[in-house]
């Protein structure tokens, strides 16, 4: 058996290319799919709100492994928000000021509302 025997069977098989094609006609059946992907993924995650909308957490949509920056972008486009955090009095005392996390800084939020109606679309 010579050394090229033995590369050759180590080797990866060629990929197949795949057919570029300037046709777009494709594009919008790809972004609606993926619309409804994001709608399931949310469907799934979510539950009901209080206002009567949909909440998602946050960490959820981190765990699940999705895109999280799609994502986000489509419960902004549907009309969903980050929900406020409640304030809190500040603690005095010994460890008062560390008790917040440094104070007045930017958190990112932890849950998601969509408006009521939103997942009807």
């Amino acid at each position: 058996m010579s050394e090229r025997d033995i590369d050759d069977r180590f080797e990866p098989p060629p990929a197949e290319e795949e057919a570029v094609s300037d046709d777009r006609s494709a594009e919008p059946e790809r972004a609606e799919g993926r619309e409804q992907q994001v709608r399931a993924l949310v469907a799934r995650l979510g539950r009901p709100h209080a206002s009567g909308g949909t909440v998602i957490e946050r960490a959820a949509l981190l765990a699940e492994g999705a895109d999280f920056d799609a994502v986000v972008a489509w419960i902004l486009a549907h009309g969903g928000e980050p929900e406020a955090r409640a304030t809190t009095a500040p603690v005095r005392g010994l460890y008062g000021p560390r008790s917040d996390g440094g104070g007045g800084e930017s958190q990112a939020p932890r849950r998601f509302v969509l408006p009521r109606g939103a997942m009807d679309d």
